[in-house]
């Protein structure tokens, strides 16, 4: 059967179900309901947070349906679903099966753009995207353009759509989830940072993951942004369907050539958006002016230099953008230096591809790591690491996979296995890595694996070990 195509003008009348409560779920049903489309929310949860949520949709007139995501409602003429939802998931094939489009929240601010929206510089990436998005940001705004990071960073893209603010260009983070159900989006430029494999149970194999990915490059107008270093990145620009001119921009921790972006010397520089760029070059910024200056955010900062080169910003906001830019906690944080021993907060790396990337940037390492694998193995991230380990404290319910792997790989690094899961337990491993340290080591909170076995979230993990840090320290000045 065939899509019906649902009218991106006229909404009154139209029986649109959302599928999901929470962070986009309810802004798009009150978008769509303020609209004077019928909207039904179906949820699969019950608990007394999704029955607050819904008291209030209903109240404002909105129907609202917990415990039940799996039934396609009688009528519905479009679905718009949250990121998270699993492509097989009843609902979905229920609504192919009956020939209803499913958009994601992405694609309905898409739509619902007006004729003078602002452009999407679009970025995404298994890791550094939130970063890389807000040092975009930055330099925009360095630029003096109205501009504002949006999309999967946490501020609503159907508010950056919709709201009084009039914005010259959007920082847009996309995740994997997001541009799958995101069919129509065509970005002005877009990067993709790098790919390894994450969120497999979602998309069901590595190639249906780098394909979603893709996405992001398909439409786009001015440039193509991949990493010189990731071939598969590259590989996606090739296969994605672009607008006549759109060009192919490569950035690189080395030499850059013609048409990339990269580091002379300790130089951020352009070849890519210059005159005669087979000879000339265009210095942005040094690598000083990225903060902190470890190689895979020197690298996203290249492919936030890369995209707003591509909006046609001058190499000063570029530098300027950098160096007003200041991580989020939780990225490669450093929390104190206690007795010539650094403490460094990455909580943020919850899979082996960031972990690897927060371990190459420090030498010699005392490296915490530990929680949910998500069926991730461990081998390749121990063996590139290998020889930067001073020791290493586990922690969490899989960590026996890290410890089997430290086994095989590097079996004279000294590891401590801490077998509890209470609220202590973070405290306990760091006061096992600083007997491990000497002076001149990193602690390195760099877990490769995600928090919820022990703790709500990665920022919740990332307070824990900084208020264990602290104590140790207060104990020392004690």
């Amino acid at each position: 059967m065939g899509v019906r195509k649902v009218s991106e003008l006229d909404w009154q009348g139209k029986h649109v179900t959302v599928a999901g409560l929470g962070v986009s779920g309810i802004p798009a049903a009150r978008v769509l309901h303020g609209l004077g489309a019928v909207v039904t929310v179906v949820n699969d949860g019950d608990d007394e947070r999704s029955r607050a949520q819904a008291a209030e949709l209903e109240a404002e007139g909105v129907t609202v349906r917990l415990g039940d995501g799996a039934t396609l409602p009688p009528g519905t003429e479009l679905i718009v679903t949250a990121p998270g939802w699993q492509p097989d998931k009843p609902l979905f094939q229920a609504a192919r099966a009956a020939g209803v489009e499913i958009w994601g929240d992405v694609e309905l601010a898409w739509r619902l753009r007006g004729p003078e929206a602002a452009p999407w510089l679009a970025v995404t990436g298994t890791n550094g995207k939130t970063t890389t998005v807000r040092m975009l940001a930055s330099i925009l705004e360095a630029a003096g353009l109205r501009t504002a990071a949006v999309g999967n960073i946490g501020v609503s893209l159907l508010d950056a759509v919709l709201g009084e603010e009039r914005y010259d260009v959007l920082a847009v983070e996309l995740s994997s989830y997001q541009l799958h159900w995101a069919p129509s989006l065509r970005a002005h430029s877009a990067a993709v940072l790098n790919l390894a494999p994450d969120h497999l149970d979602w998309h069901g194999s590595m190639e249906a993951y780098a394909a979603d990915k893709g996405r992001v490059y398909e439409g786009n107008r001015v440039a193509c942004v991949y990493n010189v270093a990731d071939k598969v990145t590259e590989d996606l620009v090739r296969e994605a369907d672009v607008e006549e001119g759109c060009r192919a921009i490569g950035f690189t921790l080395g030499t850059p050539g013609p048409s990339q972006l990269g580091v002379v010397e300790g130089i951020l520089v352009d070849r890519a958006f210059v005159e005669n760029r087979q000879k000339n070059a265009q210095e942005l910024a040094e690598v000083s002016d990225v903060q902190p200056p470890a190689p895979h955010n020197i690298a996203n900062a290249l492919a936030a230099a890369a995209l707003a080169r591509a909006f046609g910003v001058e190499p000063k906001a570029v530098r300027d953008g950098l160096r007003a830019f200041r991580p989020d906690p939780h990225r490669i944080e450093l929390v104190e230096e206690i007795e010539g021993v650094v403490y460094v907060d990455d909580s943020k790396a919850t899979n082996t591809h960031a972990a690897e990337a927060s371990l190459a940037a420090y030498d010699p390492i005392v490296w915490i790591a530990g929680g949910l694998a998500k069926g991730a193995t461990f081998d390749e991230l121990v063996t590139n690491s290998a020889k930067r380990l001073r020791g290493v404290v586990l922690i969490g319910q899989d960590r026996e996979l890290i410890r089997e792997a430290l086994a095989r790989h590097a079996p004279e690094v000294p590891v401590v296995d801490l077998d509890r899961t209470d609220t202590g337990a973070m405290s306990a491993a760091v006061q096992e890595a600083a007997a491990l340290a000497r002076p001149g080591d990193t602690v390195l909170l760099a877990p490769a694996c995600a928090s919820m076995d022990m703790f709500a979230n990665y920022n919740k993990r990332g307070e824990a070990f900084a208020d264990a840090v602290r104590a140790l320290a207060a104990t020392g000045r004690a």
